[in-house]
């Protein structure tokens, strides 16, 4: 217990190290790129999103979790998972390559042929690395991730920022994009000794197939669902509207992801590792659910809040984006909470419940999304994002099902936690309300609604924060 408990902390500590760096860096560079881009720039690339993202999930096909799910996992297992994947990746972008006049021709952007057939090169790059990304997941080696990470987004950004600056548009961000996962994978390379052989064997992935296929198919259905808006928009919409809306996005996700990756990255290692003590699972899954609620309400409600700065760091042009990011904050409180369900399905062997749940929210929201597709942008991003968050309520039917996770139990984990993050946002809202200079306006919301949230968990002796503090004051978890 005490050995998983310090496994688990010091998963953590890196994990959020790693998660942290990423954002903070994300949005620097961010910040200075989308200062000499336009939205039409960032939304010529977004349109091709949906294309990489379905891409990257076939290739990886849900071998990472059915490598980590393993009991002991062998050369043999992680040999094939390269080759197939390599093998898988080449392919696909054999198939792009030859479909980019057809996107371009969809989406009414000639200039989308060429582009297409650079941004597609990094799932290939992303192909080769799967198998050194599932060994480094599976031995929760965070502290070499995070190094990896923070020297790929410096040095993909640099080479970002020097294109765009001289001019490249949005052939910055595609060179970006590639750069990125080249210096990932030569990272990977770099702490992970194990090395692919050509004795090939697929009899390995013939027995992880079963459940790998059914995190394959949940994944790219979560691709779907994660570009939907993108593919839609760039159809109906100008390139400047589609990215306005990819900025809001950009920035929402990278708030919640900072909480999603944190413990995403210990979530499914240690809850597969204790699949077999279903009382226990549940009751780590329950501190984990409060640990995630603790962190990504005040974190998302707060971004909201001062949305309206990011046009001051962003410039004008981007002041479309302010409104939707607001909209996407609200379903981004969830989205950490709706990941740590999925790693609580996987790890309990249920990709089949994964699947089918995600399928049935994807088929739903593009229904009603094609019911409103008449509509004005903003009114498609709130529906799309209250049928998010009402998603969270069958998440729990099926965890209710599968685990007799009761209701009330995951309510008193996530309601103290949303309601007090609630009136720290609006009292915040009203004490900044007459202040005049955006820049003290934005000072002051920041400042009161973290000290009266802090205030609110100390009156209410909130547990989970008690275990926060002590672990901050007391372990030393990169030891």
């Amino acid at each position: 217990m005490e050995n998983l408990k310090e496994k688990t902390i010091n998963g953590l500590a890196w994990g959020a190290t790693n998660a942290l760096l990423t954002q903070v860096m994300s949005a620097l560079f961010g910040i200075f790129l989308a200062r000499m881009l336009s939205p039409a720039d960032y939304g010529l690339v977004g349109m091709l999103a949906i294309f990489s993202a379905i891409a990257g999930s076939l290739q990886e096909s849900g071998f990472t979790a059915a490598l980590t799910n393993l009991k002991q996992v062998t050369h043999r297992d992680y040999n094939a998972v390269f080759w197939f994947s390599t093998g898988v990746s080449v392919t696909l972008y054999a198939i792009l390559f030859f479909s980019a006049p057809l996107i371009a021709r969809f989406f009414g952007h000639p200039e989308l042929t060429a582009l297409s057939r650079v941004v597609f090169l990094a799932f290939v790059g992303g192909g080769i690395g799967i198998a050194h990304a599932a060994y480094m997941f599976r031995n929760m080696m965070n502290r070499e991730k995070t190094i990896v990470g923070t020297v790929a987004l410096v040095g993909s950004n640099a080479i970002g920022l020097t294109l765009a600056y001289n001019g490249f548009a949005y052939w910055s961000l595609a060179w970006q994009q590639l750069s990125y996962i080249v210096i990932v994978d030569c990272g990977r390379l770099w702490y992970v000794k194990w090395r692919p052989t050509l004795d090939v064997d697929f009899a390995p992935i013939r027995r992880m197939f079963g459940f790998s296929s059914k995190i394959l198919l949940t994944n790219i259905i979560n691709q779907l669902n994660s570009n939907i808006l993108s593919f839609f928009f760039g159809k109906l919409f100008s390139a400047a509207a589609v990215g306005s809306y990819t900025q809001a996005a950009k920035w929402n996700q990278m708030g919640h992801s900072l909480i999603s990756s944190t413990i995403q990255q210990v979530a499914q290692p240690v809850l597969a590792s204790i699949n077999d003590e279903a009382g226990r699972q549940l009751n780590v899954f329950r501190k984990m659910l409060r640990f995630t609620a603790f962190l990504s309400m005040p974190a998302m409600l707060g971004l909201a809040l001062i949305a309206d700065f990011f046009v001051l760091l962003l410039g004008n042009q981007w002041a479309d984006s302010i409104p939707l990011l607001r909209i996407l904050c609200l379903s981004g409180a969830f989205m950490p909470i709706v990941a740590l369900y999925q790693n609580l399905f996987i790890s309990h062997g249920r990709s089949d419940v994964y699947m089918w749940c995600t399928a049935a929210q994807v088929i739903t929201q593009t229904a009603v999304i094609l019911i409103f597709i008449a509509w004005d942008i903003r009114t498609m991003v709130t529906i799309y994002t209250l049928m998010l968050i009402l998603w969270v309520v069958v998440w729990q039917v099926m965890a209710y099902r599968e685990m007799r996770l009761p209701f009330i139990d995951v309510a008193k984990d996530i309601l103290p936690f949303l309601l007090a993050a609630a009136v720290s946002v609006g009292v915040a809202y009203a004490v900044a309300l007459p202040v005049g200079n955006i820049y003290v306006s934005t000072a002051v919301r920041i400042v009161v609604t973290a000290l009266l949230y802090i205030a609110i968990m100390k009156v209410s002796k909130a547990r989970i924060f008690s275990e926060c503090m002590d672990f901050v004051l007391r372990h030393q978890p990169f030891k």
